[in-house]
């Protein structure tokens, strides 16, 4: 059996096919962990030690010593994607309710939501798609975008909001295990090869715990909401993207669009930050459900539209090509034969 290659062809399936596993468990044998115990409830109830040791296995692959046009390119992408979350974060703040929306057609979504899907790249995503539609040196810019793994970002808006307060000490314990393996992975290649390994099999493992935590009904009664999300991570964050690639970056616009993705990873940051902040975990279901909806969409219109982008850009570079191009010079009088 194929499976691997069944999984794949569901965009962000490694995170997602096990994650509506782990919902499936939650919502027909709830009990399941408990009942087994011992690893079974681990792999069940484990999705904070599980995302700890991924964490840090993605701080190690970072290598900071990479060519200067990689990280500009990376560089204005990644605070580009930073800086509109966190506008995003300040207005939607002033107008959902510190609980999110009860009723309605986006019963469920919150400040934590929108956050959460909006200030991480699916960086995977992005160099797949760039690699086929831009240059070694864009397709390289996912570089730093690790930086915006796990809850490191998402702390950060949200305490800069006035949102939500993290003690000192609960920041630092949040991103010690990655600056641990970023500081491991630049001290020794052997080792950022070893932990970078780590970094795609746990996937499948902190998404089944993080579905375990999930209500199937609760995914039916935010799919809308996610939906829309989904397109609103695409529309508020592309268009300041693409224009940064263009006037900063150097670029034609296809990374910004490229890069204006939810990560299959940020579905595990509302759970993480519930957990640190305890009026958060009545929002953490819903806000995970909608999170893992809105990268399925991105997953899916990205790569399209930024496919569109490029054959457009593209014809449009040759049209002027046509016309700008050099005259044929008429010929003389006296050249001309008869």
């Amino acid at each position: 059996m194929k499976l691997k290659k069944a999984i794949d062809r569901v965009p962000g399936g490694l995170m997602l096919v096990p994650l509506l596993l782990g919902a499936c468990v939650h919502t027909f044998a709830p009990g399941a962990g408990k009942y087994f115990g011992s690893f079974t409830n681990g792999l069940i109830a484990g999705t904070v030690p599980i995302l700890a040791v991924w964490f840090f296995c993605m701080g190690a692959t970072i290598d900071l010593r990479a060519t200067g046009t990689v990280l500009r390119k990376s560089g204005t992408l990644l605070v580009t994607k930073m800086a509109v979350a966190w506008v995003a974060t300040l207005i939607a703040a002033h107008f959902i309710p510190v609980d999110g929306v009860k009723a309605g057609l986006f019963a469920g979504l919150s400040v934590l939501a929108i956050t959460t899907s909006m200030d991480m790249t699916n960086g995977g995503l992005y160099a797949a798609v760039m690699q086929q539609y831009g240059s070694r040196e864009e397709a390289g810019a996912f570089v730093l975008m690790s930086v915006e793994s796990g809850p490191l970002v998402s702390m950060i808006i949200l305490g800069a909001t006035g949102v939500a307060f993290f003690e000192p000490r609960l920041f630092v314990g949040a991103v010690l295990p990655f600056f641990v393996g970023f500081a491991l992975g630049n001290l020794d290649h052997d080792l950022r090869d070893l932990f970078g390994r780590c970094v795609h099999p746990l996937i499948p493992f902190f998404g089944f715990a993080l579905g375990n935590g999930i209500d199937l009904n609760v995914i039916m009664k935010s799919g809308l909401a996610g939906v829309v999300l989904g397109f609103g991570v695409i529309v508020v964050t592309g268009i300041p993207l693409i224009l940064a690639d263009r006037w900063i970056a150097g670029g034609n616009g296809a990374a910004g669009l490229a890069a204006s993705s939810t990560a299959g990873a940020a579905v595990a940051n509302p759970a993480i930050i519930g957990e640190m902040i305890p009026r958060f975990k009545p929002l953490v279901p819903a806000a995970t459900a909608m999170v893992a909806t809105a990268c399925l969409v991105t997953a899916i219109l990205v790569p399209i539209l930024t496919a569109l982008w490029v054959r457009r850009r593209g014809a449009r570079e040759a049209l002027r090509e046509e016309f700008m191009g050099p005259q044929v010079q008429p010929i003389a009088g006296h050249d001309a034969h008869i």
